[in-house]
């Protein structure tokens, strides 16, 4: 198919399929935010609540040409943003207005942190008695470490994930990427649309639950059932426990990455090999019988990519219909075709007035399209538009700013 095939009757006056949908996203860091940018991506009017003077994620690198953090500008774009001491009594009370012209809050601050402030999901529901409030946190709202702060690297170590990642032979290792909080995020999002259905049916609103450790054991496969029915879990590096041959193997010029486990493919394999015979012998006929001679299976094929070059086994592995892949950087990844077909680099305008190649949203639909609309904006750029719009005054506005409240 197409892309203007896909997009044929796509229409152009919508921001997405939440168009209709206001979040308040009080959070930090990333996995709060990682929520909110999928729903502000997927077309919601998403309004990011900063403390006056924030500055937004400082983290470095900076974005090539601009003086923008990568971080800034992968999860805050596509949103609006106030900036509102909830610390204050005053700056409580101006959220809360904003929060009666709402369907959703994201908050992700340690439990208890919000209400404390006067923001809580009790404090919100008297003004809002439906609203859906998500809260992202590392050990959830309940539970005996609820109240320990939680990091991502700190989920995957807890959750037996970092056990078992990394090389055969080395130390548990995290992951390269944010997994659980991008994780999390995922929930998040996803739970908070299935309790604003749920508001839609029934007109009731809800406090929503969502943990980096939850989301990153929900994710692992089953190895939860695993540890605790007995099973010895080992550390597979690049290979795959359950099939052979499925591993990462040096070229001339690389790495590729293979991955077989229907029995035809083995026989198809073979033949590209040059070993027909082998797809006929009966110590490889079957997916079990090649994971019991995993050793054997993993040569056969390293020997036969090693002084080849990618290209060659790409093109002869392809050929063939089995999964295989070459290992790319990043950066080889910014400029394959099929990346940028799929509209996973999009170039957008920054507040600094520069312009930086973002990454994408993951979903396409075919009916409301969603994009990269703008880039992360100032934690305080909207303040004003946006309490005028819930019926804040000009003079109050005057007051809150005087009084150190609104930036």
């Amino acid at each position: 198919m197409k892309k203007e095939e896909f997009y044929k009757d796509a229409r152009h006056d919508l921001p997405g399929p939440l168009a209709s949908v206001r979040v308040v996203d009080a959070t930090t860091a990333w996995a709060g935010p990682m929520a909110a940018c999928l729903l502000a991506d997927y077309g919601a009017d998403v309004i990011r609540v900063a403390m006056p003077g924030d500055e937004g994620l400082p983290w470095k690198p900076l974005i090539s040409g601009t003086s923008r953090s990568f971080g800034e500008e992968t999860v805050n774009r596509n949103k609006r943003s106030v900036a509102i001491d909830l610390r204050e009594p005053a700056g409580a009370e101006t959220f809360l207005t904003l929060v009666a012209s709402a369907d959703m809050v994201i908050e992700n601050f340690k439990p208890g942190t919000l209400a404390g402030w006067g923001v809580g999901y009790d404090d919100c529901q008297k003004v809002k008695p439906d609203i859906v409030y998500l809260s992202v946190s590392g050990w959830g709202q309940f539970g005996p470490e609820s109240q320990r702060p939680g990091y991502d690297p700190g989920a995957l170590a807890h959750s037996g994930w970092m056990a078992l990642n990394g090389s055969k032979d080395g130390p548990p290792t995290k992951a390269p990427t944010f997994l659980a909080d991008d994780l999390a995020g995922l929930h998040g999002a996803l739970a908070a649309l299935a309790a604003l259905r749920h508001r839609d049916a029934t007109g009731e609103g809800q406090h929503v639950d969502v943990s980096l450790l939850d989301s990153i054991i929900y994710q692992s496969n089953g190895y939860l059932t695993l540890g605790a029915t007995g099973d010895a879990l080992e550390r597979w590096g690049s290979e795959v426990r359950v099939c052979a041959p499925t591993n990462c193997y040096q070229c001339a010029d690389g790495h590729v990455f293979l991955a077989l486990i229907l029995d035809s493919h083995w026989v198809r394999l073979t033949e590209a090999l040059g070993c027909p015979e082998l797809g006929r012998d009966p110590r490889y006929l079957t997916n079990e019988d090649r994971v019991a001679h995993r050793d054997e299976v993993n040569s056969l094929v390293a020997d036969w990519c090693r002084d080849r070059p990618q290209e060659e086994v790409i093109s002869t592995i392809d050929a063939a219909g089995i999964v295989i892949s070459v290992v790319n950087t990043f950066a080889d990844a910014a400029q394959d075709p099929h990346v940028l077909d799929r509209d996973l680099l999009q170039d957008t305008e920054l507040i600094d007035g520069s312009s930086a190649p973002l990454t994408g949203p993951a979903a396409k639909f075919s009916r409301t399209p969603v994009s990269v609309r703008h880039g992360a904006p100032s934690p305080n750029q909207h303040t004003d538009e946006i309490l005028a719009e819930v019926g804040v005054t000009k003079e109050q506005l005057d007051l809150l700013r005087q009084a150190g409240i609104i930036d």
